[in-house]
Order: C-alpha cells, then structure tokens, then sequence
C-alpha cells in the first residue's frame, strides 16, 4: 500500500503530499521551497516519476515546475490552464499509471477556480475500497468541513464559481467511497479556505455529515457562502500569473550583510527593513523605523499583504538561521532576493535602539481612569464589526500604512485579536512617530478586565 507523508506549511496554512510505493513517488501541490520534498524523497528512497497541480495557486509560488525538472518528472497542469511552459496536460477522468500499485485519476472539480482538479489515488490490486480510490487530493475544492474560496478570480467570475464549487463537492461526494481520505491543499489557517475549517484529517463519509456543502441546499449554501466572504491578502494578485509563468528554482542563499550605516541609509530611502525577532524582543530594543513582522506568526502573510510589491526588503535577526527562515517563508509569495540582512540584536544595527511599550486590557482600564487615550483596533473589519471595544477606531493592519494620516492623534493604544498584528502595527505607527503603546494580550481578555463592547446585534448593531 502507497505511504502518504504530508508537509506542512502553517505559516501559509497549507498542505502538500508526498505518495510513495516504496519504489516510484508523486507529489501534490509542492511549496516552492522544494528542498523540503526532496529531502523527503531521498530519506524513503524512491524516484519522483510526476508532480500534479490541483489548480494555478493564488496564495503561493509553486515548486511543481523546478521539483519536476530536476528529476526528469512529468508535470501534470490542467490541458485548460494558459501557461507558458512545457506540461504534461491533463483532463477530467484522465488515468496517470504512475506503477502497479499507484494510479490516479483526474476529477474536474471548478470552483476555487475554473479548471480546478482533484486527484484520486488508485490502487488497483487492492480487494478493498482502494480499488476506487483510497484517498483524494481536494486542492481548494472539498476542504475539511469547508470548501475554498470561490473569489479569488474577481468579482465576476464568484457567482458562476460559488455555484460550480458546490457541485464539485457534490461530485466527489457521490462518485468516491465513504472510506476515501480527504487531502485538500488548503485550510489549516490559509486564506483560501472559504470558511473555517474543522479538524486535521476526514473522510468522504465524514464530509457528508458534517459538510455544508453536503448537508445544505444550493440556494441556502451559496447565500451563507456570499455572506461569509472577507478580505484576502493583496499578494494574492500576483501568485496565479508568477505560477503560469513557470517558477524556478528560490535562491535561499545569504544576502549582502548590512552594517549600521547601510541599515541607515536603506531606511533613510524609504526601503523596508523588518526585525523578525518577537514582539517581546522588538519592544525591548529595536532599530528606529523598523517594522516587526515576528517569524513566530504569519510573517509572510501580512507582509506581503501590507508592502508596495516589489520595494526592496532589509532583514533583521537575531542568527544567520532566524534570516534563513524569513527568506523560506518570502520566496514561498514570490519576494525572491533579500537585498540585505543583519545579524545580532539592536546595538549591532544602530547607534540609538528604540523602545515600544507593551500593556494589557487590564493595563488600558486602569489608564482610562486617569486621562484620555485612543484605541485603534487594527483586525479586520468583520472582526470588528462582530465584537469591539466601545470608542474604538477601527483601521485594519492591512490598510494602516494608506490610512496612517486617519490615526487617532494623541495617545494611541492599538491591539488586535492577540497581539502579533498589533505589533505589526504599533511599529508601523512608530515609524510615523506616533506615541504607541502595544497591547500584547488576547482580546476575550477585554471583557473580562471590564472593558465595555459593542456587539453585532446588541444596541442596535
């Protein structure tokens, strides 16, 4: 029986797989950082004979092209993706014989894009259900209790595809076993996923009891769906044409060092220079005008949502190794080189380190008491509108940097749900020497520190 080892990519929460017979091996959906798939191929000790695409990805850069040609693989694209280099086409109900044990099968199933595919995994001398299909990989189609996203082409197009995302899981639902394991892309915190996603592993039998998508009428389904959508990351708009274009190979090399006058003058043009340390460690002593993307959240996600592309990006770390893993996570959304990095803490990056000052909710009750502050709230706007404190400005992070002159003036106290966004923020405010103090701590806590909120469906709302 073919062994399935899954790589996790939380940071983007996203899943590819490795499939192996002991012998011959496929992969799904492989992230771009492919040294990661080839370590695992090497440990088992099988031959890569094809890589498969369930979709052209919006939220990554793929590695499916550089992973393939370096083992002299087929690359399976839909025969319907405009691309521009060489693939294996492929097609709805197409058979891939990878070996005697391990056939997949082709399933057309649009909706998180049009020529969206699922791959059914094969093995025909199996007695059991295996012999129709032990498992599927689901891309953005059938996710775990979700489905993906069906906006992410624009406007346009998310009606037709909502609809056609429907009848795909209908379709996966009616043709596979109940025993066959789901394995989709995304849905383990990615964007992608058009609501959130419930649990680590499932079944076709499960899906249909637990399902929207199985369990609900179509008119009923699509409105919930509509109503659910919500803001997704603005490098998103250049992931599908970076994948038909044909990625290569990242470059995950060291960059140029940076001293402190380099560090000055990259800052003093207007170009990034983010601190990857955590919010604690940035708070303490930090390079004036820096921004703290931490490596311990989503850095990636939010800041390639938040920087104009393309303007170039000096990291901060506290070890060659810490850089290394924020260079992994960019080249994974296509920010490719790093034009500098550093080494060591504040004193080695400038002359005069700055501070942040980090509070709790308990923190902003008490000094409400004692003089006029200003709350920014910088989640998303739905976030907000279900649940915030009374008199608080709301400036999602993802705007903050176009809205900065729409900041409350005076004393700002900025928080988000937990405190890595407002973080984020409160260094971008900083920079744009605004006083700024951090709340570091879980919004639920608000509440319980009796602080007064609004609620939707409460006084009006």
């Amino acid at each position: 029986m073919a062994e399935i080892i899954t790589i996790e990519t939380p940071t983007l929460g996203d899943r590819s797989y490795v499939v192996h017979d002991g012998r011959s091996a496929i992969v799904i959906d492989p992230q771009r950082d492919i040294d990661r798939v080839v370590d695992v191929l090497e440990r088992a000790g099988v031959q890569l004979e094809a890589v498969f695409e369930t979709h052209i990805h919006n939220d990554y850069i793929t590695g499916g092209l550089a992973l393939a040609r370096k083992f002299g693989a087929d690359y399976y694209v839909n025969a319907a993706d405009e691309v521009s280099f060489e693939r294996s086409p492929i097609a709805d109900g197409q058979v891939v014989e990878v070996s005697p044990t391990m056939h997949v099968k082709a399933l057309a199933t649009p909706g998180h894009t049009f020529t969206h595919l699922s791959y059914v995994l094969i093995d025909p001398t199996a007695d059991d259900h295996g012999a129709e299909g032990r498992a599927v990989f689901t891309g953005g189609s059938l996710l775990f209790g979700a489905t993906g996203r069906p906006d992410l082409l624009g406007e346009d197009h998310t009606h037709e595809l909502v609809r056609h995302q429907y009848h795909s899981a209908q379709r996966l639902a009616a043709e596979l076993p109940e025993s066959t394991e789901v394995l989709p892309t995304h849905g383990f915190g990615s964007f992608c996923s058009a609501t959130e996603t419930e649990g680590d592993e499932s079944t076709i039998g499960r899906e249909k009891q637990v399902n929207s998508a199985l369990t609900t009428d179509e008119e009923e389904w699509i409105e919930e769906i509509l109503a659910g959508l919500d803001v997704y990351p603005a490098y998103y708009a250049h992931m599908a044409p970076a994948n038909a274009a044909g990625p290569t190979e990242p470059d995950l090399s060291e960059p140029t060092r940076a001293d402190r006058e380099e560090i000055r003058a990259r800052l003093g043009r207007g170009e990034w220079v983010v601190d990857l340390r955590n919010r604690t460690a940035y708070a303490a002593g930090h390079v004036p005008g820096s921004f703290n993307f931490g490596l311990d959240g989503s850095m990636a996600t939010y800041l390639g949502w938040i920087i104009p592309w393309g303007t170039p990006l000096t990291l901060l770390g506290e070890s060659r190794e810490q850089v290394a893993e924020g260079q992994r996570e960019l080249v994974r959304i296509g920010i490719d080189r790093v034009a500098a990095s550093a080494t060591g803490g504040p004193d080695d990056w400038t002359d005069k380190p700055a501070t942040l000052q980090q509070a709790d909710f308990g923190d902003l009750r008490e000094v409400r008491h004692h003089r006029r502050v200003e709350v920014l709230d910088v989640r998303r706007a739905s976030e907000f509108e279900a649940r915030h404190i009374e008199g608080a400005t709301n400036i999602p992070l993802h705007e903050l940097l176009d809205r900065m002159d729409e900041a409350p003036g005076g004393e700002i106290w900025v928080h988000c749900e937990s405190g890595y966004r407002s973080s984020i923020a409160a260094s971008m405010l900083l920079a744009a020497r605004k006083k700024v103090v951090a709340i570091d701590d879980d919004f639920d806590n608000a509440a319980k520190r009796g602080l007064p909120l609004t609620e939707a469906g409460v006084d009006g709302e």
